[in-house]
């Protein structure tokens, strides 16, 4: 059987479209203070708990079209669970010490052996659940959903899912689970930003300025409040990568093959049968 064909959530045509809208959506809510006219009286705290509002229902209809679209079943609904579940309990061990956030590893894993749907719902639900353990629900949170979705997403769509295993799979995903955790820094730092006050007017945002000139200023701010953070989250990702990620991809391939997400059932008139996609071999269910 590909191992392609276990995965449990399948990026179709809607769930498709409905990512793209949610990303532009996302894009632009991250990056529109930037280029906001000074006249304009916006500021990103006043329109925050718009896109908080916005944002979520936006999220739930990526996870609607996705299950929509892959027939997303009890099995991947229980394995998105107890993965989300994992990840919520593994982020608050680090949280608030020098950025070391275990969780960032177990989302490249997942992301990479179930696919780059699951990655994006399952993502966004972890980061929502952990909020919900933590007491760190505000109008942050859809930005923090929306970041670590695509922070799974990019881990689901590496090149090489059916060839590239061992040293070099691992190698690769240490790499991109370094990058991506800067990334994921970057743009929340973006977030963050713009609705801080009493900053130095080296770092801090003006509405209305060039883009250029704000553009500086924030590199500085990152540079100067969070670069160190987001390393010690990059370093961490790449050690537990190295360190248990041989062992992790197993377990989930394990259990994906298991789980047999492709997996037909027929019925007759005598029972169930279930069939295996592969081998279109049935073994006769309970006949009473």
């Amino acid at each position: 059987m590909s191992r392609l064909a276990s995965r449990p959530v399948r990026i179709g045509p809607r769930a498709a479209a409905a990512l793209i809208l949610v990303s532009l959506i996302g894009v632009a809510a991250f990056g529109w203070p930037l280029l906001a006219d000074r006249q304009s009286g916006l500021a990103h705290s006043q329109d925050a708990p718009w896109l908080f509002a916005a944002l979520l229902p936006l999220l739930v209809a990526v996870v609607v079209a996705t299950i929509a679209d892959s027939g997303m079943d009890a099995k991947a609904v229980a394995m998105l669970g107890v993965l989300a579940a994992v990840g919520a309990a593994l982020r608050p061990l680090g949280a608030g010490t020098a950025g070391l956030e275990p969780m960032f590893f177990l989302m490249v894993l997942s992301g990479r052996v179930l696919g780059p749907g699951f990655g994006f719902v399952l993502g966004s639900v972890t980061m929502f659940a952990s909020a919900l353990l933590t007491g760190g629900v505000g109008p942050w949170m859809p930005f923090q959903m929306l970041a670590m979705g695509w922070f799974s997403l990019g881990a689901g769509l590496l090149p090489g899912p059916e060839r590239i295993r061992g040293r070099a799979e691992l190698a690769m995903l240490a790499a991109y689970g370094f990058v991506a955790a800067f990334a994921y820094g970057l743009v929340m730092n973006l977030q963050g930003w713009v609705v801080i006050a009493g900053m130095a007017q080296g770092i801090s945002f003006h509405p209305g300025e060039p883009l250029a000139a704000n553009l500086v200023r924030f590199v500085a701010y990152y540079l100067a409040t969070s670069l160190g953070w987001d390393l010690g989250r990059a370093s961490l990702t790449v050690v537990l990568t190295l360190a248990l990620g041989g062992t992790l991809l197993r377990a989930l391939r394990r259990a994906t093959r298991k789980a047999a997400f492709d997996a037909a059932v027929s019925f007759d008139s005598g029972g169930v049968e279930a069939c295996e996609p592969a081998t279109v071999r049935c073994t006769p269910g309970h006949r009473g």
